[in-house]
C-alpha cells in the first residue's frame, strides 16, 4: 500500500499534486484534520482493505489548531507500521503574494490584523513537522501547473505501478461510435462470424467464435498491426501525463470481432505498465 501526505505552503500547488495522484487511482482526501489522521491510518491497515490500495491526503493550515498536535499524529501512524511519504510543496515568499493577487483569494492566516507576509510565514512554522520529515520537498516558484503533475506521477509512479489506464470498449458501429474514444480503430472489414451457422447467438467470449477468427488469417494481422500502433505511441501520451486513453475496437453490432479483439488487446497490454481495463458496450 502507498500512502502520501501532501502539504506545503498555501499557494503552492497541493490541489494540484493531490489531483494528480487521485488521476493514478489513489483514494484522496483534502484537508485532513490531523487529529484524524492516525483514525484513517487504523481503517486503511484494517483486514478488509486490499494492498493494492493506495489513498493519499493533504494537510495544511485550513484546520490550525489542530496543527498543534500534529507531532504526535505523525509519530501514532508510524507506531502503526504505515511506511507513509510526504510529499512538501513550497515557493518563494513573492511569488507566493504574487499568485494570491492574481486569483484574488484571502490566505487562511490572514485577517484584519494579519498582513499576508506574516500568514505565509505562520504557516511555514505551523508545517515546520511535516517539511523536516519530507520524503520530497518540491519548490514550484518556477514551475508550471503541467510540470507539477509531471514531478507528482514521477515520483508516485517509482512506487506503484498504476499509470496511465488504458480501456478497451468493444462497440457496434450501428449503435454509434463512442464519443470519449481516443483512438477507434473499425474492424468490420475482418470476416464476420454472424454469417456463420449456429455462431449468430453467441459472443466474441465463446469459444467457437475465438476458434473461429482465430482460424482467419486477417485478424491476427490486424491485432498485431493495432498492438505496434499502440506500443510506439502510448509512450508519447504518458509523457504528455495523460491519466485515461480509451481504445475503441468497433464492428457492425458490437457483439462478435470487437469482443474478441478487445480482449486480446487488453490482455497483451496487461503485462506493461499500464493499468487495463476492459468493457463491452453492447454485452453490458
Amino acid at each position: 500500500m502507498n500512502f502520501f501526505i501532501i502539504s506545503g505552503l498555501s499557494g503552492s500547488g497541493k490541489s494540484i499534486a493531490l489531483n494528480a495522484l487521485e488521476d493514478m487511482g489513489y483514494y484522496c482526501i483534502d484537508n485532513l484534520p490531523a487529529v484524524l489522521l492516525p483514525h484513517f491510518v487504523k481503517e486503511l491497515l484494517g483486514e478488509s482493505t486490499p494492498n493494492s490500495y493506495h489513498a493519499a491526503v493533504s494537510i495544511d493550515s485550513r484546520n490550525r489548531y489542530f496543527l498543534e498536535s500534529l507531532s504526535e499524529n505523525l509519530n501514532q501512524i508510524e507506531a502503526l507500521g504505515l511506511n507513509y511519504k510526504v510529499i512538501f510543496l513550497e515557493a518563494e515568499e513573492s511569488t507566493l503574494i504574487k499568485r494570491f493577487s492574481e486569483t484574488r483569494r484571502r490566505h487562511p492566516l490572514t485577517d484584519a490584523t494579519t498582513p499576508l507576509i506574516e500568514g505565509i510565514r505562520l504557516e511555514k512554522d505551523l508545517l515546520t513537522p511535516l517539511s523536516t520529515r519530507s520524503t520530497k520537498q518540491i519548490d514550484t516558484t518556477t514551475t508550471t501547473a503541467h510540470e507539477l503533475r509531471g514531478m507528482i506521477r514521477d515520483f508516485a509512479g517509482g512506487m506503484s505501478k498504476q499509470g496511465l489506464s488504458l480501456l478497451f470498449q468493444s462497440f457496434g458501429f450501428k449503435h454509434g461510435a463512442p464519443l470519449d474514444a481516443d483512438f477507434v480503430f473499425d474492424v468490420r472489414c475482418l470476416p464476420n462470424p454472424y454469417w456463420k451457422s449456429g455462431l449468430r447467438p453467441l459472443t466474441g467470449q465463446d469459444q467457437a467464435v475465438i476458434d473461429y477468427l482465430k482460424e482467419q488469417e486477417q485478424v491476427p494481422a490486424m491485432i498485431q498491426q493495432i498492438e505496434q500502433f499502440l506500443t510506439s505511441w502510448l509512450p508519447h501520451f504518458v509523457a504528455e501525463h495523460r491519466s485515461y486513453i480509451t481504445v475503441a475496437i468497433g464492428c457492425t453490432g458490437g457483439r462478435h470481432r470487437s469482443v474478441y479483439i478487445a480482449r486480446q488487446l487488453a490482455d497483451h497490454f496487461t503485462s506493461q505498465p499500464y493499468n487495463v481495463q476492459i468493457r463491452h458496450r453492447e454485452l453490458s
